[in-house]
């Protein structure tokens, strides 16, 4: 079994045929989903998409991009938003310098708010980071010493300190179809790198369709092509990968039923 640890389900890109995509994925072997908020406004979009499949969960957050238009939200909100069975992680959550959208203080505070929550809940935070490793390490660093909390940095491309300082810090770093680039020889190199007990997949779908697929729309049952550069870059075969980062989705996502 594989798991699709983040994907964006609710979507415009699914919407005509959201039963086909889970029955896709599900023929391909992936277990479990877990579809990403990016705005907090809207977990009820989510919800409706969990309640109509058993192996669908979600989490709830704003997005970076989305920071100035939920800048606020606090970390008590969130917390009181966790209380469904199906709501397994908060996020995503963090910064993204490369796009002008969300001021980065508006950021920060939705970041620090988030891990709060996350420090609270024992849930993990699915943390978006892109152009801001150096803020993101020094935040990550300031919060883990107020206490402990669980994270994945999902879709990761960013340089490799960041990657083993989180990793340092407990977190977990996800790959998506970037890592089957021609181009991401840096990023398959740290992906050889890291310990094996802290490596997750996912899609990121509809985004960033890996490999064979690339230029058309990405969907969860695409992961299998991740965990296969995963595989073939760490020397290992897809059955150990696929057990690997299948028990380190359980160990984080540890309200998702196994």
């Amino acid at each position: 079994m594989l798991v699709d640890s983040h994907c964006h389900l609710d979507f415009p890109d699914f919407a005509e045929n959201l039963d086909g995509i889970v029955s896709r994925a599900r023929a391909a072997g992936i277990g479990r989903m877990v579809t990403i908020s990016t705005r907090v406004r809207k977990l009820n979009q989510l919800l409706a998409i969990t309640e109509r499949y058993d192996d669908v969960y979600c989490s709830v957050g704003t997005h970076p991009h989305n920071a100035d238009e939920e800048d606020g939200i606090s970390p008590d909100e969130l917390i009181g938003l966790t209380g469904h069975p199906k709501v397994v992680a908060l996020g995503e959550a963090g910064l993204d310098y490369f796009y002008d959208n969300g001021a980065p203080e508006a950021q920060a505070r939705g970041f620090r708010a988030h891990i709060a929550a996350a420090r609270a809940t024992g849930l993990p935070l699915v943390i978006h980071t892109r152009e801001a490793d150096d803020d993101c390490g020094r935040i990550l660093e300031e919060e883990a010493a107020k206490g402990s909390f669980r994270a994945v940095l999902h879709c990761y491309t960013g340089g490799r300190e960041l990657a083993l300082k989180a990793v340092s810090l407990g977190l977990y770093i996800g790959f998506t179809g970037i890592l089957t680039f021609k181009k991401s020889e840096t990023l398959r190199a740290l992906a050889a790198e890291l310990p094996s007990d802290r490596i997750l997949v996912e899609t990121d779908s509809p985004y960033l369709a890996p490999g064979k697929f690339r230029g058309k729309r990405n969907e969860p049952a695409y992961v299998v092509e991740v965990a296969k550069v995963l595989a073939e870059t760490r020397g290992v075969s897809l059955d150990e990968i696929s057990r690997q980062t299948t028990e380190n989705f359980f160990r984080l996502f540890s309200k998702v039923k196994s």
